[in-house]
């Protein structure tokens, strides 16, 4: 017997529906056809941030998380609708069933993405590739949305190939071709790398993956902390984590590092309400409720605070989340300190919003 004998590759596929929001509003409103379309914003109309933007939008440098206000500056005849959750629910149920036909190794990370498993797929298809064009086609024919596909031998692949070629893409990064493309990749391109990270990595010289591999994993993690141990697998292609179909999730949250300290506690303000505003949206999306606020400081000189605040039933409403971030702010002796970054987060989540109705009057006599 070869007890040395090399373990079975795994087949991962990473579904990502193209400008999700934005394409279902798109689809059960035929006036919107090539138009740019933002789906965001708030109930009465006067603010919000974009939670998806089309692609006729995107080209005029609409993103997701940018404000309202700034996107119909950049592009005056952008379309702006407010979400319907309840719709885009049921759909991404529908897609999940999509999925279902092929395995039950699958972990939603949002309603609009998922990684499957598909080593040992139901229907003995065997090619990873032919049930990714299987469910994209799924997808467009039953659904009339399209996603676009990655398929490689790990997660951190199969999600940045499902990128590569959007919209209506499939990408495979074969067993040896992973280490080549990682190696060729922007740090940017990094799924986990923020702009923040990036911009460190390229004033040290550190442009590509490759770049990355040069360095021992002791320097990684001296320059990135434990992010470093990551960076020192992924660029050497090994990425070990599994499909997780039951995956708990334990928090909702948001946060921003900023391209000047904020020293203004109005400033503060406006940021924790925009990141509330983020975290609610989410909430509503997953329909998780928490009982639990957090806010999270890094200060100029790298110091971290974090302050929470419990309460008997869950939040329910953004401008109560918004308040109670702002006392959480009010209550920290920030020692005239620059803030670097900002962060709001929700834990201890109800199941659904029935489980617990905030009474505003009791918090805020």
């Amino acid at each position: 017997m070869n007890s040395t004998a090399q373990p079975v590759l795994r087949k991962i596929i990473h579904i990502d529906m193209d400008s999700f929001y934005a394409s279902v509003e798109q689809r059960d409103d035929p006036s919107l056809a090539g138009k740019a379309v933002a789906v965001g914003g708030s109930p009465d109309g006067r603010g919000g941030v974009v939670a998806t933007a089309n692609y006729e939008a995107r080209r005029f440098g609409v993103h997701s998380a940018m404000s309202s206000k700034k996107a119909q500056r950049l592009c005056p005849h952008l379309i702006f609708l407010y979400p319907r959750f309840a719709v885009y629910k049921e759909i991404s149920k529908q897609i999940r069933e999509i999925f279902s036909r092929y395995t039950d190794l699958i972990e939603p990370l949002s309603l609009d993405e998922a990684y499957l498993d598909v080593t040992e797929d139901k229907l003995g298809i065997g090619s990873a590739i032919d049930i990714a064009k299987e469910i994209k086609a799924a997808i467009k024919t039953e659904l009339n949305l399209t996603a676009s596909a990655g398929v490689s031998i790990n997660k951190f692949v199969a999600k940045v190939a499902s990128n590569m070629n959007k919209p209506d893409g499939l990408t495979f990064i074969g067993p040896s071709k992973v280490e080549r493309f990682i190696a060729a990749l922007p740090v940017e391109k990094f799924h986990g790398v923020g702009k923040v990270t990036a911009e460190k990595m390229k004033i040290r010289g550190l442009h590509k993956g490759a770049d990355l591999k040069k360095l021992t994993e002791a320097e990684l993690v001296y320059l990135f902390g434990k992010s470093g141990h990551f960076f020192y697998k992924i660029v050497r292609g090994i990425d070990h984590r599994k499909v997780e179909p039951n995956q708990e999730t334990k928090s909702i949250g948001a946060e921003d590092t900023f391209s000047y300290d904020l020293s203004e506690r109005e400033e503060m303000y406006q940021e924790l309400a925009r990141l509330a505003e983020i975290v609610f949206k989410r909430m509503s999306l997953y329909q998780l409720f928490g009982r639990t606020l957090t806010i999270k400081i890094k200060y100029s000189d790298f110091r971290q605070i974090t302050r929470s605040k419990s309460f008997p039933a869950a939040f329910t409403e953004l401008e109560t989340m918004v308040e109670v971030a702002k006392s959480l702010l009010d209550a920290t002796d920030l020692d005239d300190g620059k803030v670097r970054l900002l962060g709001v987060s929700i834990s201890n989540f109800n199941s659904t919003r029935e489980q617990g109705e905030w009474y505003q009057s009791r918090l805020f006599p």
